[in-house]
């Protein structure tokens, strides 16, 4: 079961390769939704690894500081017209990385381990992967 983050990363993905003024009110209105899927990202994560009140507001916190600097690097590829899609995917895996080396940090063993289970590590490696690592 790929981790929620990600289908809000391709979200993103999708929405700044297409902004328009008509798809920039769409998601200006999809606003309070995104924060609704990081905090079911962040209850998922507690129920799945039995994390602690704290690591909850630390995986709740990084998610809302690295997406909407994530969506912003991605609205600035856009508005320079930038059309090369690895671009894209590079910004996109890089706070991957960061979001998981922060999770990594507040984790316990056991807790990273099963993160990694959840299908983490196949996406680490991917991404890695197009990094040529």
């Amino acid at each position: 079961m790929k981790p929620y983050y990600l289908h809000i990363c391709v979200f993103a993905f999708v929405a700044a390769l297409f902004s328009s003024p008509e798809l920039h009110g769409q998601e200006q209105q999809k606003q309070p939704d995104i924060l609704q899927q990081i905090e079911d990202e962040a209850d998922r994560l507690q129920r799945l690894l039995n994390l602690e009140d704290w690591q909850v507001f630390y995986v709740d916190s990084i998610l809302k500081h690295n997406f909407p600097a994530m969506m912003e690097e991605i609205e600035k590829l856009s508005k320079g017209k930038v059309s090369n899609t690895n671009i894209y995917m590079s910004v996109q895996d890089r706070w991957l990385d960061k979001t998981d080396s922060a999770y990594m940090k507040i984790f316990t063993k056991e807790q990273w381990a099963a993160y990694l289970k959840t299908g983490a590590a196949k996406q680490q490696k991917a991404r890695a992967k197009r990094r040529g690592v």
